[in-house]
């Protein structure tokens, strides 16, 4: 079964207005009820820094807990991580770059300072996983390209920190299908990728991985999301859009393709605009004869 880790909780409604916690937990509440299973439902994050993730503990204490249901939050630093585990998420995520300036901008420190503070978040962690996701990884919009052996090398560090499983970040969609070939014969397909659709090529990298073995995908309802950090960022791979070409490919994931819409809908409404996913736009394919 692919592993779908619906992000759009936090990646897709930190750039939005914020939305009242209460929405955020119907939000997330109606993903479940489609059928997703791993869900990154808030950051611990300063407010003030990013406002729309502001009660991140509240949106964790008012969830439903259902047996198979994995909570994820992501943290920016230690004091994050103490926070997110006190509220009793069931992962925390961590980011770090491939790309020292992105790093910098991103959490102001440089790429070994974040390597240390993902030893101490392993450490504080013990048995609740920690995945470490790594931005920039088929490129960067300050260094330009970055060798696949040195993004792996980056994975490799992050390992041996504690971090016991790995993201691999299409941060501003510099991603093709060559390129995450490429990061895979350096990776292998034991890996999570987290894909962007800034030039449109998400769902056709998405597919190139699941060929390559693959089975662990970030998306975000109605295909929200980017990064304040990357000039010109687009949206995360839309759920419904991976969702639908799954389902046509016979590779199961548990998602109601059909709910999964409705969500997208209801995640358009919160936000008060039109999300940018391909297949709520057009519907899923018609296959009556014409």
């Amino acid at each position: 079964m692919v592993d779908i880790r619906e992000v759009g909780p936090r990646d897709g409604l930190q750039a939005e207005e914020p939305v009242p916690v209460a929405d955020r937990v119907r939000l997330i509440t109606a993903l479940m009820d489609a059928g997703l299973r791993h869900i990154e439902v808030c950051s611990f994050v300063s407010p003030k820094a990013v406002p729309s993730m502001a009660g991140a503990a509240e949106v964790v204490a008012a969830l439903e807990r259902r047996p198979g249901v994995t909570f994820t939050a992501l943290v920016p630093n230690v004091k994050g991580a103490s926070m997110a585990l006190e509220a009793g998420v069931d992962e925390v995520t961590v980011t770090i770059s491939a790309s020292p300036t992105y790093n910098e901008k991103n959490v102001r420190m440089t790429v070994d300072e974040s390597l240390a503070q993902v030893g101490e978040i392993c450490e504080l962690a013990g048995a609740v996983p920690v995945d470490a996701v790594v931005s920039c990884a088929f490129g960067s919009p300050y260094e330009g390209d970055i060798p696949p052996d040195d993004v792996a090398g980056l994975g490799d560090r992050l390992l041996s920190a504690g971090a016991t499983s790995l993201t691999y970040a299409d941060t501003t969609g510099m991603g093709t299908p060559r390129r995450v070939r490429d990061l895979l014969d350096s990776t292998g397909a034991s890996v999570g990728l987290h894909l962007h659709e800034t030039r449109g090529t998400a769902l056709v990298n998405a597919f190139t991985a699941l060929e390559a073995g693959v089975q662990r995908f970030d998306t975000s309802i109605g295909g929200l999301g980017g990064s304040p950090f990357a000039a010109g960022a687009a949206g995360n791979l839309a759920t419904e859009d991976l969702v639908h070409l799954l389902d046509d490919s016979g590779l199961e994931t548990g998602v109601d393709l059909e709910r999964l819409l409705a969500v997208s809908t209801l995640v358009a409404d919160l936000v008060g605009h039109a999300v940018p996913s391909k297949v709520a736009e057009a519907g899923p394919r018609d296959t009556r004869a014409n």
